[in-house]
């Protein structure tokens, strides 16, 4: 079975004024084609449109399919909502989450890794979105020195699509700090 269409916005541009945006990014999986319903999932802008065309190096066509890189054509009335970080999807295939249970890894010192304590706002890197967040440790750990590893939950700033199993990157003070896996979304 083939699944669910998913695209990360990694640019948006106007081609025509007002009329049409079109969201720019790869295509993570499934596949879409010219009329199919879209959702816009995270940082609360989520949307139901249809497209209009899709663009694949400059060129028309009628459908595409994972791996590729292509410009979605939207309704203009998309255009203040769409922002590079969200996805388009097949309407309630994912949902968008703030706050979500995760493993993860600390760097080596040498590499950027230093101490995490509950309570440290760091920039997570969610597919294409970039959002600070809140981590909690558990009660019994005081703190996760780097090259540890850890259970934690994460509380982002504004809503992201996220799903089980979904891979991240996170900073801390501007540096590259770790990387982690959603091991459980909560609500």
């Amino acid at each position: 079975m083939e699944k669910p269409f998913l695209m990360l916005v990694e640019d948006v541009f106007f081609p025509s004024e007002g009329r049409l945006v079109m969201p720019t990014g790869r295509i993570e999986r499934g596949r879409v084609r010219k009329g199919d319903a879209v959702e816009l999932v995270g940082f609360g802008g989520d949307a139901l449109a249809h497209v209009t065309d899709i663009d694949v190096s400059r060129l028309r066509a009628n459908e595409a399919n994972a791996g590729m890189n292509v410009g979605l054509l939207l309704p203009g009335a998309m255009a203040g909502a769409v922002e590079r970080g969200q996805i388009l999807a097949a309407p309630g295939s994912i949902g968008a989450h703030v706050v979500f249970a995760a493993d993860i890894t600390l760097l080596p010192e040498e590499q950027g890794g230093a101490e995490v304590l509950t309570g440290e706002s760091l920039d997570f890197y969610i597919r294409a979105a970039a959002v600070r967040g809140m981590v909690t440790l558990p009660r019994e750990t005081d703190a996760l020195q780097p090259l540890h590893m850890g259970a934690v939950t994460v509380k982002l700033e504004r809503p992201v699509a996220l799903e089980d199993g979904q891979s991240f990157a996170f900073r801390l003070h501007g540096r590259a700090a770790g990387s982690g896996t959603v091991t459980q979304l909560l609500h």
